[in-house]
């Protein structure tokens, strides 16, 4: 029977979840590099052996590491990340040059038809690739060289490129958003980039229009219909129908349009699932009610989901990398929050359950439909 494996970073180790096509008991096993902070722990689509962790503490820094066998056994991989060239400056909170340097990876973005493609994306804000499973990385620099590089402004969890997609219609199209920078998207497989931030909004800045300088917390797309991205920005919830030339806000009747988490249903691209949160400065949900919304018409109009989620004295926040859907035909979704839960649903969100407690703060949860 088709099963699926729930792969699981936390601030204090990795956690693999594995279940049958049903979806009701689940094996729990880990921590996997325990007390490591694990930012984003992955999956190939190519291969489901083949698992990526990108793990760091501050004494040892950052390492990946790579396994074969589904989490049974793991081995330190590449772990030289050089900035090409001059790194050149960036601009800090206060306006003044701050140099370009690595602080860790937060995102693994592996290709969906080659098991040895992966893409990381770095702190501070710069894209890596390798073609041999992670032993060795080169820097795509056009990215960090982009003209408005300069001007970059770091979020309030530092200057990170968090969130990579790989065109499943285009080979050569990849899109990459940074916090707080914006949109990005290369159409010569990383050689050159353009800011895709047109319809962007950001008060607080000083143009609140500005081609680049918007917080971009994460981006969802659906392969069968690569050109429409949707996106949680530090205020609003956009979509885009022309692979990010305009955006539009669609936050319709949210309680809050801030949030960090942003997926799409597997099957139906106009299923869209958010968790609002209540501020930028108040990290949880509003009035402490633990709710996924839903959209079934591609935003403006959302539902709220809360059969089996708390809804009283909740205060936890979802992280950016922190939601995932499985590809089985009643399509399954999954998150983790700071208070180590994580919950899944069998029905695209009508009902939920938590499949383990009290885990350290949940940083990543990624999802693999097992054959």
């Amino acid at each position: 029977m088709t099963g699926v494996r729930v792969l699981v970073g936390t601030r204090k180790g990795a956690f693999v979840l594995t279940s049958d096509g049903t979806r009701r008991q689940w094996q729990v096993e880990g921590p996997h590099f325990a007390g490591w902070e694990v930012y984003h722990f992955t999956g190939s689509p190519a291969d489901p052996q083949r698992l990526f962790a990108s793990q760091s503490t501050s004494w040892f820094g950052q390492l990946i590491q790579r396994s074969d066998d589904g989490g049974r056994t793991w081995r330190p991989v590449g772990n030289t990340f050089t900035y090409e060239g001059t790194p050149g400056t960036h601009q800090w909170y206060d306006g003044t040059p701050h140099p370009w340097e690595f602080a860790r990876v937060w995102h693994l973005e592996p290709s969906p038809t080659d098991p040895d493609l992966v893409y990381a994306g770095v702190e501070d804000a710069a894209l890596f690739r390798s073609v041999d499973g992670a032993q060795s990385w080169q820097e795509l620099p056009g990215l960090r060289t982009h003209g408005s590089g300069p001007s970059w402004q770091p979020g309030a969890g530092g200057m990170c490129l968090h969130t990579i997609k790989l065109d499943p219609a285009n080979p050569e199209r990849i899109y990459a958003a940074i916090s707080a920078a914006g949109a990005f998207r290369s159409d010569d497989t990383g050689k050159t980039w353009q800011a895709i931030n047109h319809g962007l909004r950001s008060e607080g800045i000083p143009d609140p229009d500005a081609e680049v300088g918007h917080c971009v917390h994460r981006l969802a797309q659906h392969p069968a219909r690569p050109d429409t991205l949707y996106m949680q920005k530090h205020w609003d919830v956009m979509r885009t129908d022309d692979a990010g030339e305009n955006w539009r806000e669609i936050s319709g009747d949210l309680p809050t349009d801030f949030g960090f988490a942003i997926d799409v249903h597997a099957h139906d691209p106009d299923t869209v699932y958010v968790v609002p949160i209540k501020s930028d400065s108040e990290h949880f949900p509003p009035d402490g009610r633990l709710r996924v919304y839903r959209s079934r018409r591609g935003g403006d109009e959302w539902e709220p989901l809360a059969n089996g989620l708390p809804q009283e004295h909740c205060y936890v926040n979802v992280l950016r990398d922190a939601m995932a859907v499985d590809r089985l035909d009643d399509c399954g979704v999954y998150f983790g929050t700071t208070g180590g839960q994580v919950y899944g649903s069998a029905d695209g969100g009508d009902s939920w359950a938590p499949i383990v407690r009290d885990l350290p703060a949940v940083l990543s949860v990624e999802v693999q439909t097992l054959p």
